[in-house]
């Protein structure tokens, strides 16, 4: 295996997002099993990217501007409503125990959109996993080794994000000011999400 693909991809994997917010924001609240669900539903998000790159649907988005605007702009919003879910949350406390878990087609729908929303991992896929393939009649083999490989480290990232927030839950009970600020800064970071999304161009 490229050392060079493990290790750009563990940089990307585990670069500030959406997927690490949405996951340490669920740990926080509702534990780490629930933080692990909505980790599985963040990498199932990045499946019709990977898939668009392979088959060369990427190309839409790069040539189209009114399809690249569009998916943006459902992006957008969604990170808008994320951020505006949590700062709604502000005045609610954390029992000493864990919130009752989501249900799992919530957490992982979540997920699902977060990722599914942002046109600009369909053209990182496509810029990217080319680079680590040869020009055999492998490739597509190729290329779907390493998507997985991408995705596995996606799911143990998020997870072990997750667990870290959920671990940290009696600390942050025990300082209600710390809450307030981790929910405002969980809202703040979805919105600067929001407009980095809403800057960026083909």
């Amino acid at each position: 295996m490229n050392p060079e693909f493990l290790l750009t991809s563990l940089v990307v994997v585990a670069s500030p997002g959406t997927g690490v917010l949405y996951t340490l924001s669920t740990g926080l609240t509702h534990g780490a099993r629930a933080a692990t669900i909505a980790a599985f539903g963040c990498t199932l998000g990045i499946v019709p990217h990977i898939a668009a790159a392979i088959t060369g649907l990427a190309s839409l988005l790069h040539t189209s501007a009114t399809a690249f605007q569009a998916l943006k702009l459902l992006g957008i919003a969604y990170l808008l409503y994320i951020a505006w879910s949590v700062l709604r949350a502000k005045d609610a406390p954390l029992p000493a125990t864990a919130l009752p878990t989501l249900p799992a087609r919530k957490l992982i729908g979540t997920g699902v959109l977060l990722n599914l929303l942002n046109p600009k991992l369909t053209l990182f896929f496509l810029a990217f996993l080319p680079q680590f393939v040869a020009a055999d009649e492998a490739a597509l083999t190729q290329m779907l080794e390493l998507s997985v490989l991408f995705m596995l480290m996606t799911f143990a990232v998020f997870t072990l994000y997750g667990a870290s927030a959920a671990a940290a839950r009696r600390q942050v009970i025990a300082r209600p000011s710390v809450l307030i600020w981790l929910r405002r800064g969980f809202a703040a970071g979805f919105l600067a999400l929001a407009v980095r999304l809403a800057l960026t161009e083909r």
